[in-house]
Order: structure tokens, then C-alpha cells, then sequence
């Protein structure tokens, strides 16, 4: 009876303290302390960043040419490959040039023709211009016997019409001649029309650029200025990017453009935050488009590096002028049920929840408008395990 009794009261202490260290769990009382939480963390700085529009771009070959034959004939030769780089004066195509050659050989042929006639023409001239001296040597001799009545009047008429007829010879002879010059030229311009269809038969580059889609092949025939090039061939150094922006932009990019004498303007890919490439503001439309309320403007990169590509879609930025801001990685915001905001480093090593208004978005780096000061810290990896008030441990960053 008493060890039974002994047995029970043991068994109401044992359950009064197991009571009372439940008591002190729910009333909130830990049992060890909360581990810090491991983040990364960086300085809150402000830089020069820029004033920018930003709109979406289109790439465009600095000059466009569409190859076309001059002349009809067979493509006996094509001198390149589809998507070639190819310099000025490159040979591409070579038609088949005998026809033209043969036609050259026929226009030389009269050239030599015509000269002989003009040589023909000139020795009947000096001929005939050697009579009509006679002529009038005998004219003087005669008239002076008839004066003196030593001959009669009808022989002395008789030669001075001799004399009259060679000299209408000679006006002839020198028509003949220039007429013979004139041939002379007219068939030499048909040789230098023949030399410069001969010249078409070898199609050479315009420009420096690549070529695209080879539309003919060996023994294709060509027609002379055909709808469709044979090639067509991009200038793609240097490059345009084509974009447009809201007219209301218009007195700034001109006021900025008169006071920097030059725009930059940066290229990325599509929702990237890498820059592709980097040019110069050389083109503003002289109207606004009246559809779309928005102004034309044209940007020229070197591209030596071939990053753009004509047809190529771009986000583009049109950079105004720079003015200092708080900037901070686009990773540190974060979204609440109240906005945006940012875990800022307290000097005890915990966080607290700032909301922030957020300005341009630059790349990897975001602008903020309100809500930070340079020199704090901002937390940029390790949000998910953090509340306010938490404490922290500070990580290397992560190697990329």
C-alpha cells in the first residue's frame, strides 16, 4: 500500500515538471539561440550614371547593292562562296565574253576601215588642191594673153571655168574628208561600246561587304538588268541600328546633341543587361511620324567585330548626359505585399526592411530614386531564410 502510493506520487511530479517545460515552450522562451543567417551583402555607392531613352531597335546594313548582269549570256564562272566577306572589285561572276569579244573584233575592223577612207579622202583633197593651183596659174597667165588680145576671149572663158569647177572639187573633197572623220569616230565609239560590253561579262563587287543567297549557278543564263540580283550584298561595316522614340523627346536630344556634338548610343540584346555594342547618334529624321507620334533616329556602330547583324532586333538606350545617383545590384530588390524594398545591414549586424522607389534600370545595376544613402549595405543573396531583425552572417560572394 505505501509503495503504491509512493508510485503515484512520483508520477505527479514527474508529469508537473514535464507540464512546466511545455509552459516555458509555449510561452515563447527558446531552449537554444537562433543561428545567424549566411548572406552577401555590398556597399551602397552612388555613381555618374546616365540620362537615357530607351527603345527598341532594328540593325540595317550601312548600304545595300543588288548584283545584276548588264549584259545577256552564261554564267561560265561564279569567283565566291554564299555569306563571303568580299572587298571592292572583287570578281564574282564571268559571263561568257566570246560573243561580246567577236563583236569588239567586228567594231576594230570597221575603226580600220574608216581610217583608210579618210586617208583616201585626203589624198583626193591634196590632188585636187594641186589642180586648182594650176589653175589659178593658168587663170593669171591667160587673163593677162587676152588682155593683150593674144588669145581668144572663149579660151580664156574656158579655163576660168575649169578653174571655178575645181575649186567646187575641193570644197567637196574636204566634206568627203570630214564626213570620213566623222565615220572614223562613230565606228571608234562603237568599239569602245563593244570593249565595255566585253568589260560587263566580268560582274565585280561595288562595294566591301558579305554576300547573301547565291541565286544563280554555272551555266545559268542571265537576262541584262533582270527584276531579281543575281546576289545581293550588305555593307555591315559600319552598321545602322534604325529605333524611334516619343516626339515629346525631340528638344532634349536636340539640346543635348548641340552640346556634346555626338550622342552615345548603347546596344543589347533583348532583355539583356550585357552591352553589344556601343555607337554614335547620326541620324535624326526631318519629320515627325503623325501615325505613331514618335521620330525617327539612326545610330552608326563600326561593328569590327560583327555583333550585329542586319535584320537583328536590339534594346536600345540614347544616352542624354550622366548625373550621380545611388546605384545598387538589380538582386538586392526585392517584392512585398507593400512594394518594393531592400534588407539594409544594421551596424549590429541585423537587417531591417526599407522600401524603396526605383529609377532606370542600368544592366545588372538598378537606380534608386528614395529609400537609400551611400555607404549603407544592402543585402544581395540569402533573402529567402531573412526577416527584420534578423541576424546576420556576411559571406564572400559567390565566384562567377
Amino acid at each position: 500500500m505505501i509503495r503504491r502510493l509512493v508510485d503515484v506520487v512520483a508520477a505527479a511530479l514527474a508529469g508537473a515538471l514535464l507540464f512546466a517545460g511545455c509552459s516555458d515552450n509555449a510561452a515563447g522562451k527558446p531552449s537554444r539561440s537562433v543561428p545567424a543567417v549566411p548572406v552577401t551583402v555590398v556597399d551602397v555607392v552612388e555613381n555618374p550614371v546616365p540620362l537615357q531613352l530607351t527603345a527598341v531597335g532594328n540593325a540595317q546594313a550601312y548600304t545595300t547593292v543588288g548584283i545584276k548582269s548588264q549584259v545577256n549570256g552564261q554564267i561560265v564562272d561564279v569567283h565566291f562562296k554564299e555569306g563571303q566577306d568580299v572587298r571592292r572589285n572583287d570578281l564574282l561572276f564571268t559571263i561568257d565574253p566570246r560573243p561580246f569579244e567577236a563583236a569588239l573584233r567586228q567594231t576594230e575592223a570597221a575603226v580600220l576601215q574608216r581610217q583608210a577612207e579618210v586617208q583616201q579622202a585626203q589624198a583626193n583633197l591634196e590632188r585636187d588642191l594641186a589642180q586648182l593651183e594650176n589653175a589659178k596659174v593658168q587663170e593669171r597667165r591667160y587673163r593677162d594673153l587676152v588682155d593683150r588680145e593674144l588669145i581668144a576671149r572663149e579660151q580664156y572663158d574656158q579655163l576660168r571655168t575649169n578653174w571655178a569647177t575645181l575649186e567646187a572639187t575641193v570644197q567637196a573633197d574636204r566634206a568627203a574628208v570630214e564626213n570620213a572623220r566623222a565615220a572614223t569616230r562613230a565606228a571608234q565609239a562603237n568599239v569602245d561600246a563593244a570593249r565595255l560590253q566585253v568589260a560587263y561579262t566580268a560582274i565585280r563587287a561595288p562595294i566591301d561587304g558579305r554576300t547573301g543567297n547565291l541565286l544563280v549557278q554555272n551555266g545559268n543564263i542571265v537576262k541584262a538588268n533582270d527584276d531579281n540580283p543575281i546576289v545581293v550584298i550588305n555593307q555591315v561595316h559600319p552598321i545602322y541600328v534604325s529605333f524611334a522614340v516619343p516626339d515629346q523627346h525631340l528638344t532634349d536630344i536636340k539640346k543635348y546633341y548641340r552640346a556634346a556634338g555626338a550622342l552615345r548610343v548603347v546596344a543589347r540584346l533583348p532583355r539583356q543587361p550585357e552591352i553589344l555594342a556601343t555607337g554614335d547618334l547620326t541620324f535624326v529624321n526631318n519629320a515627325v511620324d503623325q501615325t505613331t507620334a514618335t521620330i525617327q533616329l539612326k545610330a552608326t556602330f563600326a561593328n569590327t567585330d560583327n555583333v550585329l547583324w542586319p535584320g537583328q532586333f536590339l534594346d536600345v538606350s540614347l544616352v542624354l548626359t550622366t548625373r550621380t545617383a545611388i546605384v545598387i545590384p538589380s538582386q538586392a530588390i526585392q517584392p512585398g505585399q507593400q512594394g518594393l524594398y531592400v534588407y539594409v545591414v544594421k551596424p549590429d549586424q541585423t537587417v531591417e526592411s526599407r522600401p524603396v522607389v526605383l529609377g532606370t534600370r542600368l544592366g545588372g545595376e538598378t537606380i534608386i530614386e528614395q529609400g537609400l544613402r551611400a555607404s549603407e549595405r544592402v543585402v544581395t543573396d540569402g533573402q529567402l531564410r531573412l526577416v527584420p531583425g534578423a541576424r546576420i552572417e556576411i559571406r564572400p560572394p559567390k565566384a562567377s
